[in-house]
Parts: structure tokens; C-alpha cells; sequence
């Protein structure tokens, strides 16, 4: 396929998919490479968790939270930060604990509890993939500019906006199926060293990394540039959440 047909196909896809992090492909690769780092007994658990939806993988309801979200729910996927000030504040940042990062610490404390299986099983739905929002970096943006969805631009030929750029657009640009991305990106061993606060801050000083608003086109240079730290943050993204899930079902 040409470049230039593919790319218009990649954006045409794009503008279908919402404001929603990393998209079905993006949560997808999050989930399978966690999959591929838990330990026994979180695998274990996993499963028996997840035998209550006949079918269902972790990879099946890595999506689950964006297809049940309802204005209740709808402020736990991302936080916004002030421009230029990647220094989290909850009373600032997360009035009444209504963001990804006290929704990733309330969903773990459930997953690790003696609650019932059900409250479990919907906690370990969310975690999936609120661990995959707070690595997206416009899911921890700016709040002027609602983590780049009113920011508008020209990317893969169609009109857009930077948060669908780096939502689905850069994925899908790559032209990679969710197995064959997430066996070209590295794997590192988990471990106990991160927060979710951690996790936001890294987002949002990507987000004011120079050059990450690219005027108002998406150009190859920008793709070059900026592929390589959405390939990262998935990564980092399945990491993380394989230690999560590690550590909280022991």
C-alpha cells in the first residue's frame, strides 16, 4: 500500500476513534505485554478472576472502562495539569480524588482486598486500563487545552486534533497488528519502584518536551521524533502493570 493512501486510511481511523487513550490497539499491546510478566500465582489469579466473564482475557477488557464510562467515571481516565507545572497537587489536580492517578491507587487497594470477587474482577477491568491512560502522555496534560483536545491541527492529510495524534495516530501510522507491536518493544523486569503519581508527572513533562506541539501539522520529522517515546510508554505502560497486578495478587 502506498504511504500516502495508508496514511489517509491511519487518520480516517483516527477521527472514528474518539478521545480515548491509546485506543483499542494501544490498551490491547499494554495488556499483552503485562500477560507476558506476571508471576504464577498473579496469573493464577488472574484467570480465576476472569473465568467469571466466559471468554474474557486480559486482553478482551483492556478496553472495558472506555465502553462502560458514564460521567461518574469519565474523570478517572486522565489528569490535567497546569501549563508548565508538571509538579502533582491532588487538591489541585484531582478534586475529590476524581483522576487516573487516585482512580489507579482506589482500584488497587480493591484488587488486593478480601472484597468480594465481583468488586475484584471490576477493579482488575479498571486497572488495565487506567495503568494504560496515565502512560499516554495527553491523558496528564495541560487543562487549558484539555490534554490536547482542542488543540487542532493537519496530521496523515485530515484535519484533527493532538490528542487523537497520540491516541491512536502514531499506532496505527506504524501499520503493526497488536501482537506483532507488542513483540517488537522491550521488555524490562517489573518492579516496586513506581507511583502513579510518578507516572503522571513523566506523561506531562513529555507533553512539555519542545517540539511535542507541532505547530498545526504533523509532519514525518514530528513522527521521526515522537514514535520512538509513544513505543516507550507503552512499554513502560505493560511493565508497570504487570507489577501492579504482581504485587496486589500475591
Amino acid at each position: 500500500m502506498a504511504a500516502s493512501l495508508r496514511a489517509a486510511l491511519c487518520m480516517a481511523l483516527v477521527l472514528s476513534a474518539g478521545a480515548h487513550a491509546w485506543g483499542t490497539e494501544g490498551h490491547q499491546v499494554v495488556a499483552t505485554l503485562a500477560e507476558k510478566m506476571l508471576t504464577p500465582v498473579a496469573r493464577a489469579e488472574v484467570n480465576r478472576l476472569l473465568a467469571m466473564e466466559p471468554g474474557a482475557t486480559l486482553v478482551t477488557v483492556s478496553t472495558w472502562a472506555d465502553e462502560h464510562r458514564s460521567p461518574q467515571t469519565a474523570a478517572w481516565h486522565y489528569v490535567n495539569f497546569p501549563r508548565n507545572d508538571c509538579n502533582y497537587n491532588a487538591e489541585r489536580d484531582c478534586p475529590d480524588g476524581r483522576c487516573v492517578v487516585d482512580a489507579i491507587k482506589r482500584e488497587a487497594e480493591i484488587l488486593g482486598s478480601n472484597a468480594p470477587d465481583e468488586k475484584r474482577l471490576s477493579a482488575l477491568k479498571y486497572l488495565v486500563h487506567f495503568v494504560g491512560d496515565v502512560h499516554q502522555p495527553l491523558h496528564a496534560g495541560y487543562l487549558d487545552d484539555k490534554g490536547g483536545n482542542t488543540y487542532q491541527l493537519q496530521a496523515f492529510m485530515r484535519g484533527s486534533n493532538l490528542h487523537a495524534v497520540w491516541d491512536t495516530g502514531l499506532i496505527k501510522y506504524l501499520g503493526k497488528d497488536v501482537e506483532t507491536l507488542a513483540a517488537s518493544l522491550p521488555i524490562t523486569r517489573p518492579n516496586a519502584q513506581w507511583t502513579p503519581v510518578q507516572a503522571a508527572e513523566e506523561s506531562c513533562r513529555i507533553v512539555s518536551t519542545p517540539g511535542f506541539y507541532p505547530g498545526r501539522l504533523v509532519d514525518g520529522a514530528y513522527i521521526e521524533q515522537f514514535t520512538p517515546v509513544m513505543e516507550n510508554r507503552l512499554a513502560v505502560a505493560g511493565t508497570r502493570l504487570a507489577e501492579l497486578l504482581n504485587k496486589n495478587l500475591k
